[in-house]
């Protein structure tokens, strides 16, 4: 009845990096700092982790003499989070 919940996913602030590049198609390091309030260096750990599970696809570039760094959710990302939301439904409504 209850399947595993994605462990890599389960985490609070990959769920949340995650959930925020499934309404855009891309979004630089600053933004997602400053929407979800983690500090630099957990964000870019994470960002890390994401990326070696082929969730995330990280671009690094120069704007100016200032680095930017752009992240987008790949389709294994897409599928591993649509996944994740609907074993997580299942605990919130079971027998459904």
């Amino acid at each position: 009845m209850f399947n595993d919940l994605n462990p890599l996913l389960h985490s609070q602030l990959r769920l949340s990096i995650i959930s925020l590049l499934m309404s855009v198609e891309e979004a630089n390091f600053t933004y997602i700092k400053d929407s979800t309030g983690a500090t630099s260096g957990n964000i870019s750990v994470q960002i890390k982790k994401l990326k070696d599970a082929g969730y995330i696809a990280v671009e690094k570039t120069f704007r100016g003499n200032y680095p930017n760094t752009s992240v987008s959710i790949t389709e294994k990302g897409k599928e591993a989070f649509e996944t994740y939301v609907n074993n997580l439904k299942k605990y919130i409504h079971p027998g459904e």
